[in-house]
């Protein structure tokens, strides 16, 4: 997450959290078929979008109300009283704004060619709305020129539907839009191209230098009717009538009606990242009639699908939407990313073509999904997790920056730190995901090991952290986070070379992971910066974010605190480092019962807070379930049912930070569900307080996992017993091998907690590849 704005933490009291019902045959006496609230998330900062598209699909075709303010970075916000238009492609919960590709403003009156100021829409061509719906693959909205507009979608193109009022009316694609740098500071469109063909084929290329600085698009784009006028414009200015394409950085075009009420004006618009053949290949494939009924129900039936993964029984209504808007939220990213033909642009910028039946992807938001999106969608979409470990493995080959980090429609951002497709990848196989991932070593060991490989942002300073064991502070950025996310791509390089028989290679990677130690003062039990020198640095305080022995930050949205506890792969050594359970145990209480304060300074990111917890970013989000490693699961059950109930809700508001690619809702949908992977590398999950009385989940190949807790209440955050497959089961974790086969978890739930479960050694988590015991 990258933020411009301060979230007001979200107070205490919180509304009690049960199940989902979804679009599916009931599974107990009373549940309700719940659909998910697309409006979750548009509000606060969120950053979601209510715009129809399919699961992971390449096009999110949408209302876009702000292109400018940070809380808009989706190009929507519940808040917001106008509307621009409806463009292509949006950004689902990401912290930094991009995308908003091919904008089509339907209208009457004078042709408008800019936007004008939300708080007067009369000034440009925004619109003010009413009677506004949302639902998977569909959207609809009555704008105030009288037009009803609706949206569809299928996998690669938008579909649109605009019904005017009787008399004239125009179409106005503005391909200049886009969420602007303020103040500008470059040109952001470039190379842009837009023409329309002898049978009304509208087509355009852009080269777009915002977040991901030069990612191409290409669009072609089919009216229903042919338009009785066209204008062209090359930088606001109209072109000489008969002008049939155009070139520049700043165009657009206006389709004229002189009865647009006619009949319904329909569009569909095609998008690729090849090129316009690919666009036109792409429209072409997903239907050339205008039934756009058809394509709505095909986009529902779609979403019914992926929706009905999990069925839950119990709860409220309030509380099944939470819950169903989550799994919906977790299914809109990774993007497809590769045309029909299975041609796509890599991160080298060349053009590949893929094998068979294979997909390429884009939208990977990895620093915050391989923690909980990516877990969650190896037990709910497994084809799909298997699809995105090829994908990934393809592109660590292709970059020149090998493993990905943030990747946005070919391009490499770079953006947050360490590299972590690798614990993708490292997941996958430890999950049984078949994949080549001996062809792809050669590019993660430059990664690993090689000083030359050239940097991002996010990996820089891997010179001193192979030389000195950390980062040191006087001279790089975030120095004490990127040690122990460094560390930990470490050991999910280390299963990567197991993989690839590199048996001395994942020898050194398991050995260098646990650099972590490195940046923890074991006498203060404190994540802390230090010199390049060695020392510690002097003074400190845990409630900073920077030290002042430079300009740099010393964490990467996050504390001395909440960084104290970032390691997932080596719990019982950290426990040792810190003088043992009952020292480690007490550090975790202090860190949820500390004062929730912040210096002035700190990032937005540093929200949801309970004591300095901090639920609302990602690095924190295992916390909760670290209790289970000392042999206090109790205190697990208790700390996540708070979470659960106090960080959600169901309104636009209802998701405490950035829902960043669905990593926020992945979290939710997981910790309901009763279990979470600390580390998703293990493919261990460790209990924690189920919601339900009954959930299950579909895991594929005809397998179902079930989630009983008969009784639970909002009352009942304590495991008392848990059974699998009807045998006692005395540990506070199952193996994802055991999951994998399906059967029945079944959780006795009680007001009062059971100390004694989960205590002993032989039954606490597995850590760095094995048990206390």
């Amino acid at each position: 997450m990258t933020h411009l704005t301060r979230r007001a933490l979200l107070g205490t009291s919180g509304m009690a959290v049960a199940a989902l019902g979804l679009p599916a045959p009931a599974l107990a006496r009373g549940v309700e078929r719940t659909p998910p609230d697309l409006f979750i998330g548009t509000g606060g900062d969120g950053h979601t979008y209510p715009g129809p598209t399919m699961p992971f699909g390449m096009v999110q075709v949408g209302p876009d109300t702000d292109n400018v303010r940070w809380e808009a970075c989706s190009g929507y916000h519940r808040t917001d009283t106008s509307i621009m238009g409806f463009s292509h492609t949006h950004l689902s919960g990401a912290g930094i704004g991009d995308l908003m590709d091919v904008l089509v403003v339907p209208t009457r009156g004078p042709v408008q060619l800019v936007p004008g100021p939300r708080d007067d829409p009369d000034k440009g061509y925004r619109q003010r709305f009413s009677d506004e719906h949302a639902q998977p693959g569909y959207y609809r909205v009555r704008l105030e020129s009288g037009v009803l507009s609706e949206l569809t979608a299928a996998e690669r193109t938008g579909w649109q539907r605009h019904r005017f009022p009787q008399g004239p009316g125009h179409v106005l694609i503005d391909f200049w839009h886009m969420p602007p740098v303020q103040p500008p500071s470059y040109r952001l469109v470039r190379d842009a191209s837009l023409a329309i063909a002898a049978d009304g084929t509208i087509t355009g290329s852009r080269h777009v230098y915002r977040w991901a600085k030069g990612r191409q698009i290409h669009f072609a784009l089919r009216l229903s009717r042919t338009p009785d006028r066209v204008t062209f414009y090359v930088d606001d200015k109209p072109q000489p009538e008969g002008t049939r394409s155009v070139s520049g950085d700043k165009l657009k075009l206006a389709l004229h009606y002189d009865d647009a009420g006619a009949a319904p004006i329909l569009t569909r618009c095609g998008l690729s990242g090849v090129d316009v053949a690919g666009a036109l290949a792409n429209l072409d494939a997903e239907g050339r009639d205008w039934n756009f009924d058809a394509r709505r129900r095909t986009a529902s039936k779609a979403w019914d699908k992926a929706l009905g993964s999990i069925r839950v029984a119990g709860g409220t209504p309030e509380q099944r939407t939470i819950l169903s808007s989550a799994v919906y939220h977790a299914q809109l990213a990774p993007t497809l990313f590769s045309d029909v033909d299975g041609r796509y642009r890599g991160l080298d910028q060349q053009i590949h073509q893929l094998a068979g039946k294979d997909r390429a992807y884009s939208t990977y938001s990895l620093w915050d999904t391989y923690r909980t999106l990516h877990p969650l969608l190896t037990l709910i979409a497994p084809d799909r997790a298997a699809e995105f470990a090829r994908d990934l493995l393809r592109q660590s080959v292709e970059s020149r920056f090998g493993p990905p980090v943030w990747p946005l429609q070919g391009i490499e951002t770079g953006t947050m730190i360490g590299w972590h497709a690798v614990a993708v990848l490292a997941e996958a196989r430890a999950k049984g995901i078949e994949a080549d991932y001996a062809a792809a070593w050669p590019a993660i060991r430059k990664r690993a090991f090689d000083p030359s490989t050239p940097d991002v942002a996010s990996t820089r300073g891997r010179g001193d952290y192979g030389k000195l064991g950390y980062l040191p502070a006087d001279r790089v950025d975030e120095s004490v986070s990127r040690t122990q996310e460094y560390a930990y791509d470490d050991w999910a390089m280390a299963h990567l070379a197991e993989a690839a028989g590199a048996k001395d290679d994942a020898a050194r990677l398991r050995r260098r992971s646990l650099n972590y130690r490195n940046v923890l003062d074991p006498k203060i039990r404190f994540a802390r910066p230090r010199h390049a020198d060695g020392s510690w640095i002097e003074p400190y305080d845990p409630i900073q974010i920077g030290h002042k022995v430079s300009e740099y930050r010393d964490y990467t949205e996050a504390n001395g605190w909440q960084t104290t506890f970032l390691n997932q792969h080596d719990m019982y050594g950290q426990i040792a480092h810190f003088g043992g359970d009952a020292a480690f145990e007490a550090k975790l209480d202090a860190l949820f019962s500390a004062p929730s304060t912040l210096p002035d300074n700190a990032p937005p990111d540093i929200s949801g807070l309970v004591g300095q917890y901090a639920h609302g970013n990602e690095p924190d989000q295992h916390v909760a379930y670290l209790y289970a490693y000392v042999g206090a699961p109790w205190k697990t059950q208790a700390m996540v049912r708070r979470l659960l109930t106090e960080m959600y809700k169901a309104d636009p508001d209802g998701v405490i930070g950035n829902d960043d690619c669905g990593q926020m809702s992945a979290w939710f949908v997981m910790s309901a569900l009763g279990f979470y992977p600390v580390d998703p590398i293990e493919a261990a999950y460790v209990f924690g307080s189920p919601l339900f009385e009954r959930a299950e989940v579909k895991l594929g190949g005809g397998r179902k996992l079930v989630v009983e807790a008969p009784g639970n209440r909002a009352d009942t955050p304590y495991v008392a017993a848990v059974t699998w497959n009807g045998r006692p089961w005395t540990r506070s974790w199952i193996s994802h091998r055991e999951f994998a086969k399906g059967g029945t978890l079944r959780f006795t739930m009680s007001a009062t907690p059971n100390r004694r479960f989960g205590q002993a050694l032989a039954d606490r988590p597995p850590s760095f590849g094995s048990t206390p015991a």
